[in-house]
């Protein structure tokens, strides 16, 4: 489909699929076709009409994945508002912060949740209407008698590509939160280079366990498919006894994870054997960089061939994707431009050679026009001649291909010399009692900074730090061998998976 707007996909669709199943609910087994979805979006955009929301206002959900999560947002999308998901991880203060920044006048969330919400809301001096959604229903949700003022302008004015569509706020690791700002044309274009780069078709089915309030659940998972004419089975929250279950009870012909479930599907015994996986293509990791020891290990026992793929909130999902077929990409690699331009620049801004090291930056039809509300933040992000600075350090190789190395914040400096934290990682990872790890810069008297590692170990298992030092110095040498050790349940994460490791040196 090559449509430029929402509400345009869906009419699309609908006409030439009315009962085509689009999404499928795996723990319920219950189906809806581009018909009902478009019937549904519909209605729901003209009662928020009749409510008072012209285009541009921002409705906020704050649910857990369903089927009604991804009606909500493509409904706000498909009316010309601006849907603003929100992140079920964040703290109070990062929570009372987007409510506060992001002008949103209407919180759809679940009885569960609003008890979150209740005290926040009245803290802030502007009317929030909350909006309880049992999410198995496909009811049109029912708003307060007093809701909004009644909108009597007629007919909404037609949805541009260039509207805004999603105002998705950042994990805000390193300070508050920034509320990235897309436009419908971000979305569709980026969910085409999925396409176009995974090769999919009207019989693919993705398997969806990633949250809808992050870019890559939403993006890959439920909006990628409205391109490729294809379906989606989602579910509720990832279980790694029940994934492959389920990608063999809904015939699934891909899957689109993050590396923390690949290590946990690679720890979890559950006996895949009898499954008819056959159907399954590929698999695509995106999120943060996936050790190449696990990805080998991955394909080895599944042989499922993986597809490492990078993004941002701020690109609509992944900028960068290993080519398909699998047997043609890089490992280690995060792949080539996926509908961007890309190159690495030293601290001037000046490219930098093949092999060398520096920052990532890029540009294309799917990169933000800005942060919301913030346009010191904004200039910040853009270099003078308007590529994004993704803060990701790495390099290009010969190939055309990219790597990352960490992010500039993130770097471990020791003694004057860069070190990046992803190669303390797979080192250490390569340890048959390790499950996960993560390295940080500690503070040291003498060399700035020595390096710490965090780690998260496999059931059964014991840790030896001794033989994790002999390790380390076979693996590292004993420049970069970590002079710390601190064995965690469980490593701080953001919604993407990605690693907080800046949160690391406060357990």
């Amino acid at each position: 489909m090559d449509s430029r707007s929402f509400p345009e996909l869906l009419a699309q669709l609908a006409r030439k699929h009315p009962e085509k199943p689009y999404f499928i609910s795996t723990d319920n087994g219950q189906a809806l076709s581009y018909g009902q979805l478009h019937q549904l979006c519909r209605k729901l955009g003209e009662q928020l009409s009749s409510l008072g929301f012209k285009q541009g206002d921002k409705v906020s959900v704050y649910m857990p994945n369903s089927e009604r999560t991804a009606v909500l947002l493509l409904s706000i999308m498909a009316r010309g508002l601006v849907a603003n998901p929100i992140n079920l991880l964040c703290q109070v203060s990062q929570l009372r912060h987007i409510l506060r920044h992001s002008d949103t006048r209407l919180i759809f969330t679940t009885n569960e949740l609003a008890g979150v919400l209740l005290p926040l809301l009245a803290e802030i001096d502007r009317p929030i209407q909350l909006v309880l959604v049992d999410p198995r229903s496909r009811e049109l949700p029912v708003f307060a008698d007093n809701a909004l003022t009644v909108d009597d302008s007629g007919t909404p004015a037609p949805v541009t590509p260039d509207m805004d569509a999603l105002l998705m706020y950042t994990s805000g690791t390193t300070g508050v939160p920034k509320g990235v700002l897309l436009t419908q044309e971000n979305l569709l274009e980026n969910a085409r280079n999925i396409v176009r780069e995974h090769r999919l078709t009207a019989s693919d089915r993705v398997l969806g366990s990633l949250p809808l309030y992050h870019i890559n659940g939403l993006v890959v998972t439920i909006i990628a498919p409205l391109i490729h004419e294809g379906s989606v089975a989602m579910t509720a929250r990832f279980s790694a006894a029940n994934f492959w279950r389920d990608a063999s009870r809904y015939q699934c012909t891909w899957i689109n994870v993050v590396p923390t479930i690949i290590a946990y599907l690679l720890n979890d015994q559950t006996d895949c054997s009898t499954l008819d996986l056959s159907r399954l293509r590929f698999c695509r990791s995106a999120s943060s960089a996936l050790p190449p020891e696990r990805h080998r290990d991955f394909e080895k026992r599944f042989g499922i061939g993986i597809i490492e793929t990078m993004g941002l909130t701020e690109t609509a999902a992944p900028s960068f994707s290993n080519p398909y077929p699998a047997d043609e990409r890089q490992i280690g690699s995060v792949g080539k431009p996926s509908g961007t331009q890309a190159k690495v620049v030293d601290d001037q801004n000046h490219q930098v050679k093949n092999g060398e090291h520096g920052e990532i930056i890029l540009t294309g039809k799917n990169v933000m026009h800005g942060y919301y509300k913030d346009p010191v933040k904004t200039k910040e992000a853009f270099t003078q001649d308007g590529w994004l600075r993704t803060g990701d350090i790495g390099y290009q190789d010969d190939r055309g291909f990219f790597y990352v190395t960490g992010r500039a914040k993130e770097l471990i400096i020791k003694g004057g010399e860069n070190i990046a934290p992803r190669e303390i990682d797979e080192a250490v990872i390569k340890h048959p009692c390790v499950l996960d790890a993560a390295s940080v810069g500690a503070p040291h008297p003498d060399y700035g900074q020595d390096i710490a590692v965090y780690l998260v170990l496999r059931e059964n298992t014991t840790f030896d730090e001794q033989d994790m030092r002999r390790h380390c110095l076979k693996e590292l040498g004993q420049y970069k061998s970590p002079s710390k050790y601190v064995v965690v349940q469980e490593l701080p994460r953001g919604p993407s998976g990605k690693v907080q490791r800046l949160k690391l040196l406060d357990l």
